[in-house]
């Protein structure tokens, strides 16, 4: 049985949230869903739901942040892929077990009071994965 059980969300990085909100809202119709500043990780995220998953919009809030480090690197686009899990800690420890490299050791809190845990991407197929427990 898959360890996944749906796509929470796709995120992409952006330089100006609002202006990425609107562009959506304009092009698509799309309302935010959930708007919150995550102070850990050093970004500001809109999620705007489509269906049962998430577009999530994320710009850097401080210039160290892992965001704005990719923006700097790469431009605006794809950051990482969201699955949802049923249990993040289990499904951490799956994929430390295969040999896969992970970004967080044990599950932390994210955004909308889930737990949530990186997979870095080398070595996930070139993808940041981000597993999500609601």
């Amino acid at each position: 049985m898959s360890e996944l059980t749906e796509i929470d969300h796709v995120a992409i990085a952006v330089r100006d949230l609002d202006a990425a909100i609107e562009w959506y809202r304009e092009t698509f119709g799309c309302e935010v869903a959930h708007r919150e500043v995550v102070e850990s990780d050093g970004v500001e995220e809109a999620l705007l739901r489509v269906a049962d998953s998430y577009v999530q919009l994320l710009t850097p809030t401080r210039a160290d942040s892992p965001v704005a480090a990719f923006l700097e690197r790469r431009g605006e686009g794809l950051h990482h892929v969201g699955y949802r899990v049923a249990d993040c800690a289990a499904a951490l420890e799956r994929v430390k077990a295969a040999g896969h490299r992970v970004i967080d050791e044990v599950p932390r809190p994210g955004s909308r009071g889930t737990i949530v845990a990186f997979i870095h991407p080398k070595g996930a197929l070139g993808t940041l994965i981000e597993l999500v427990q609601e």
